[in-house]
């Protein structure tokens, strides 16, 4: 089962397709059953006001998207100054008359007017008559207008806000006949509190239903939810606790008599997943109770396998089959990680044929109570197909989606349907919600298909298997893989480290490479090494432009084949975690890839135009020696990135690493090498600062590419301008910054809480582009900051070779010195820290809260975090007082305000703005990286401007006329005597 999710698409579908493959019998007999689901879905569609909801609403119009992104924010807003921003953010562009009078449902359509009343209100019209109406009501009876909007679709969508009130509800008229599985709303715990809290409502809602055991209803569990460090990094300490939890809930549960199912998580927790379950599913205190239960998600080419797991266990497990419920950020991953394929099916049909063959294996199960949880009529038609006259199983749908598809199965032919219906507070449901939509309202889903009324029913009920063979099985071809992400050059590959077995390899096999001994290099060697180059460099630059960027690629190349040997040099030399180590030589190859590519479309000669008879040419060429001087923090990638670029554009390059970090650039050097780089046109220096000042101030280097503090840039900028016979020379210098994040009241502090972690301390806060200073916005600050105390209390820090590790220890004893000395002198405003191991150069992280961001005044270079305030309303002059500090390199955005985005992308001074996601990992290529003011000169490394600067540019021009006329005019028809 391992590796069947690497496995290609077209393999795995190959036997599926037999097994979900119906005969031209049943074939006949499934579509008649089909069409009449489909009829009673159909004329549901003018009876469930969420159904009417979403076919006047799609999710593919600017309407249904303004909808669901107010729905996502709007209720977890406290302050009305932003709530009535948030409004008329997604109210005022979208045309809501369009959509008047449109639907058969009243309740739509005064949803549209209340919305086309907003829009009027909220909206760029200063004029007209509804403007003018509405103007006295104000503000606030828009918001309370927009809140009780939400609240309704809250309603729609969530079963109760209490256990009692869910169960009271499946009372009503509506749910005649149907079961419940109630689950707690909580998508992830960020905090040991959380998680806490989640297992009592869990604990608390089977005692609940246990009260009523006739009713049939039974509780469903997210282990994400039950801990907050539910990673296969945390392996060890996760599983333990999470099977003991789950023990517990379930022990409950039979006490209680009443059904548990564990919910799917993403397939990067699947192995997890399973050991907990069966782990629990083999307790002799659970024997003889046959509730126990997990879901199965058919998007998964592991799926199938899954099913036959679970039948092998040896006692009655309940599974719940579902499509699948985080498909994009499934992909996406696999992307960003470059792994070698995608653990699920690319194509919506694909997962249809993975459903239908994982219900024919759970139907023919010994050990499997089946429950196909689907709101397609095809797919429920075929199931019953193949289950005959039996009814040892259930359906199950999501509250508030699928009604009319089972009112006649349940009530007139004796079938179960269980509704999973979600419980919670309104302001709890917004992941939920909003990924329910996303798959419901998707264009591909049959909840949104049946609502396009000009698609034929053949069309709804096309069978998957025939869709699938016809296209072989393949990748969709809009979704490349992630080796093929960039098209014109190749991503670098990744290690699967959620795998368990393969990161336990690769960390034994990081742990058994040596630290070579270091070698240091006199100030004098650097006359000899530029000596060296400088005779070099007409031959590399003569080199073909062609030549010098394929030894680039072969040295990507050669990076990844020795990729475990880098990796264990920034393990143990700069202190990087797996992760970072990883991720330090994939960029680096990343980076010689990319300047490949971008040498020859950028750098190739340019035919410029002119008049007849002349010649005009553009060329760009190297400029001779230069200096390429790298940080410690970065000792592969920014080392290798700006030796690269030097290189392919024709330079001979002498090479500096941090006095820290040599072994790496010694290793990178010699792949460089052995690449086909001649080993005079780059040369390595070792040593301290008088080794970079040598190197600087020799008159034969043509230009400077360094990264590093500010201070010391200034003083490499003014070298480069003593003496007046010196040629004035480039200085490319990347420096770092007081970088911030703003947070307002509409982001999810979730969200916000674990990309904090991730901008302030992974990397113990040594990047240039760390997050420095939080602003959060008054109302929200003490909830968001009390959930970071809780999330810094998980991080652990120690040996980073060891997997569990988040934060390894610091460069240096001088850069301990340094932060343990601020840290101490701010001791009176610390918000939280955290204990450190007693041996080594750990730092404490330390979350520091500040007056006013005028207050720091520097960069600190570890895991310190600063914290302060801002007033709603001023969020230009928050963006303004950060872009004062002079600093220009990283800033972050947390809003669901578009309009907010905008206004901070047009203000903010910084190389590198990112909204809604951490601030640290730029990519090669899709983000280049760099600042400005005091963090940077530029150009961005990664980026398509770059290697112009390591060039300079030669036109010539000739005038072929002089030579006796331009021929080619003199052929011309209109030419001669």
């Amino acid at each position: 089962m391992a590796k069947l999710h690497r496995a290609a698409e077209p393999d795995v579908l190959k036997p599926l397709l037999e097994r979900a493959r119906l005969t031209p019998d049943s074939r006949e007999r499934v579509m008649d059953h089909a069409l009449a689901l489909l009829a009673d879905l159909r004329a549901a569609q003018t009876r469930g006001w969420v159904n009417q909801f979403l076919q006047e609403y799609r999710l593919n119009s600017s309407e249904g998207v303004a909808l669901l992104s107010l729905a996502e924010a709007f209720l977890r807003v406290p302050d009305p100054e932003t709530a009535d921003l948030l409004i008329a953010d997604k109210l005022g562009d979208a045309d809501w008359k369009a959509h008047s009078g449109k639907s058969n449902s009243v309740l739509v359509n005064s949803a549209t007017w209340g919305l086309m009343l907003g829009r009027a209100l909220v909206g760029d019209e200063k004029t007209g008559a509804l403007r003018r109406l509405i103007s006295r009501a104000g503000e606030p009876f828009v918001r309370q207008a927009v809140g009780a909007a939400m609240k309704r679709m809250g309603e729609v969508f969530v079963m109760g806000r209490t256990i009692d009130e869910a169960m009271k509800r499946m009372k009503k008229p509506e749910n005649k006949g149907f079961t419940a599985s109630f689950d707690m709303l909580g998508e992830a715990a960020r905090t040991k509190a959380d998680a806490e809290r989640y297992f009592q409502a869990y604990f608390e809602a089977i005692r609940a239903v246990g009260r009523d055991p006739k009713a049939g209803h039974s509780i469903s569990v997210k282990l994400s939810a039950l801990h907050p460090r539910y990673e296969v990094a945390q392996y060890d300490r996760c599983v333990p606790e999470l099977t003991d939890m789950l023990a517990q809930l379930a022990s409950e549960s039979a006490a209680q008599s009443i059904p548990l199912t564990v919910d799917a998580e993403e397939s990067e927790r699947l192995d997890m997943s399973l050991d907990i379950i069966g782990s629990v599913a083999r307790r002799p205190e659970l024997k003889g109770w046959n509730g126990f239960g997990m879901a199965v998600q058919a998007y998964g080419k592991r799926a199938r396998a899954v099913i036959g797991w679970a039948d092998d266990l040896g006692r009655p497990m309940h599974v719940r089959l579902v499509k699948g419920a985080y498909w994009d950020s499934e992909i996406k991953r696999t992307q960003v990680e470059g792994l070698s394929d995608y653990p699920l099916f690319t194509r919506k049909a694909a997962t249809d044929v993975s459903y239908l063959a994982c219900a024919r294996d759970m139907l023919a199960a010994r050990n499997i109570v089946p429950a196909f949880a689907s709101h397609n009529a095809l797919t429920v038609a075929t199931i019953l197909d193949w289950a005959g006259d039996s009814r040892d199983f259930e359906f199950q749908r999501l509250h508030g989606m699928g009604e009319g598809l089972y009112e006649r199965l349940v009530n007139e032919q004796g079938y179960h349907c269980r509704i999973y219906a979600p419980v919670g507070g309104h302001r709890d449901l917004l992941a939920y919600l909003v990924r329910r939509l996303l798959e419901n309202g998707a264009n591909s889903s049959f909840v949104h298909q049946l609502a396009d009324e000009q698609l034929s029913e053949a069309e709804l009920l096309a069978d998957p298997v025939e869709k699938i063979a016809a296209v072989g099985g393949t990748r969709h071809p809009s979704i490349p893989l992630p080796v093929e992400l960039f098209g014109a050059w190749k991503n670098s590959g990744g290690i699967d480290l959620a795998e368990r077995t393969i990161l336990a390899e690769t960390a034994i096999a990081i742990t058994s490479k040596p630290l070579p001994a270091a070698e240091t290099s006199a100030p004098t060697d650097v006359r000899a090494a530029i000596d060296r180059a400088t005779a070099a460099f007409p031959g590399w630059a003569a080199t073909p432009l062609a030549t010098r960027a394929a030894i680039l690629e072969r040295l990507a190349d050669l990076l990844e084949e020795n990729r475990i040997e880098l990796m264990a040099l920034a393990v143990k030399e700069a202190f990087k975690t797996i992760p970072d180590a990883l991720g330090e030589v994939r960029e680096a190859a990343d980076f010689c890839r990319y300047y490949a590519l971008q040498a020859r479309t950028g750098l190739a000669p340019i035919t410029l135009p002119g008049p007849t008879g002349e010649r005009n040419e553009l060329r760009m060429e190297g400029r001779g020696v230069w200096a390429a001087i790298a940080p410690w923090n970065f000792p592969l990638a920014i080392f290798l990135g700006q030796t690269a670029a030097a290189l392919v554009a024709g330079n001979a390059v002498v090479a500096k690493p941090a006095p820290q970090t040599p072994e790496i650039a010694r290793a990178a050097v010699r792949l460089a090498h052995q690449a086909g780089v001649p080993e005079d046109a780059l040369v390595l220096v070792t040593g301290g600062p008088e080794v970079g000042a040598a190197l600087t101030a020799d008159p034969r280097i043509a230009g400077v590419a360094f990264t590093g503090s500010t201070p010391t840039a200034k003083k490499i900028a003014a070298s480069l301008l003593e003496g007046d016979d010196r040629p004035l020379v480039p200085l490319i210098a990347e420096t770092g910054g007081i970088n911030a994040m703003i947070v307002d009241s509409t982001a999810l502090p979730e969200q916000v809480v674990a990309d904090v972690l991730t901008s302030a301390f992974r990397s113990a806060g040594q990047r240039c582009s760390a997050l420095r200073l939080l602003l959060l916005q008054e109302e929200i600050a003490e909830g968001v900051i009390e959930m970071l105390r809780g999330a810094m209390e998980l991080l652990i820090l120690g040996d980073p070779a060891d997997p569990r590790t988040d934060i390894g220890p610091v460069i240096d004893q001088a850069a301990y010195d340094k932060l343990m000395a601020y840290r101490d002198s701010a001791k009176a405003q610390w918000i939280k820290t955290v204990p450190v191991p007693a041996n080594g150069l750990f730092v404490p992280p330390t979350m520091i809260r500040i007056d006013r961001p005028e207050d720091l005044t520097r960069e600190w270079f570890g895991p310190i975090l600063h914290v302060a305030t801002w007033k709603a309303g001023q969020l230009a002059e928050t963006v303004a007082r950060v872009n004062a500090k002079g600093f220009g390199l990283t800033m972050g955005l947390h809003s669901r305000i578009a309009r907010s985005a905008e206004l901070v992308e047009a203000e903010a001074r910084v190389g590198n703005l990112y909204i809604n996601r951490s601030m640290i990992g730029a990519v090669v290529g899709s983000q280049p990286f760099g600042g400005e003011g005091l963090s940077g000169t530029g150009p961005k490394a990664g980026g398509p401007h770059y290697l112009h600067r390591f060039c300079a540019e030669r036109a010539v021009s000739v005038d072929t006329t002089s030579a006796g006329g331009n021929a080619t005019l003199l052929s011309l028809d209109e030419g001669g005597i």
